[in-house]
């Protein structure tokens, strides 16, 4: 069963071993204001200006993988093509954005942060990592198995009024809304968590699950902004990328900071 981490387990490593009971614990979180997000966007914007090609380097990887979806889609013809590209995306992007996480982190201690040093930040706990990802693209094709049954709720009429796509569109929208909470939810600080204490994958989620349940108002206006910025991403065909991902990418590394209890509080 999880339980909530203790000081004990943060202090005299050597001689503090972890039972297999101790294993999925959940690390207490702090409350934060539903301002909070927009104080991690202004320290992003930090981060941002003082590693201009760290910044650059990986949102021109972003960029890329919108590019490629983009025109996989556009390739393809057909819109059944999406969410497949999505769950790939969905799977580069925490690892890419780990580099993001190791930039600010070195920031943060003084250090001047290196792409070489940021790119090698997926070593870290990579088994755990790795975990998370395969937890994700399980996720991600669980939503895409359920998209293509509510194509059964779809107007078999072309050109069939707006009242006969209702079933399709509301009960569409309401699971979407549903899975994609609870994916925010596991993830919303994993991958950092994961990456600074180098803790196991179900310890990371939930951690953040609980984080993130205890911080609703906030956690709503994060996902917001992070929708916002990969929807302009995507509109501005992966240009807007090279800026908005690098930003959220900063930011998540400090809403971690900011939401998850530092190892030496109670």
């Amino acid at each position: 069963m999880p339980r909530t981490a203790q000081p004990a387990d943060f202090n005299n490593k050597k001689k503090h071993k972890v039972s297999d009971s101790e294993y999925a614990r959940t690390i207490p979180c702090n409350q934060v204001s539903v301002s909070a997000p927009f104080h991690w966007l202004s320290l992003a914007l930090h981060d941002f200006i003082r590693m201009p090609f760290i910044s650059a380097f990986y949102g021109l990887c972003f960029m890329a993988a919108a590019v490629a979806i983009v025109q996989l889609v556009q390739w393809q013809g057909t819109h059944l093509v999406v969410m497949p590209s999505l769950i790939v995306y969905m799977l580069i992007g925490p690892f890419l954005a780990l580099g993001l996480y190791d930039a600010s982190w070195e920031r943060e201690k003084g250090h001047d942060a290196s792409l070489f040093h940021s790119i090698k930040a997926i070593s870290r706990n990579s088994s755990s990592q790795w975990a998370f990802a395969i937890v994700l693209m399980v996720a991600m094709i669980f939503w895409m198995r359920i998209a293509a049954l509510l194509h059964a709720l779809y107007p078999s009429v072309q050109g069939a009024p707006l009242t006969e796509f209702a079933p399709f569109l509301i009960t569409g929208s309401v699971i979407g809304l549903v899975i994609a909470s609870l994916i925010f939810s596991i993830s919303a600080f994993s991958i950092p968590l994961m990456m600074e204490r180098r803790v196991d994958v179900m310890s990371a989620i939930f951690t953040s699950f609980n984080a993130v349940k205890s911080n609703i108002p906030a956690m709503v206006v994060w996902a917001a902004l992070i929708g916002i910025g990969v929807l302009v991403g995507f509109a501005t065909y992966g240009l807007g990328m090279i800026v908005t991902m690098p930003l959220l990418g900063y930011g998540t590394w400090h809403a971690y900071h900011d939401t998850i209890k530092k190892k030496h509080h109670p």
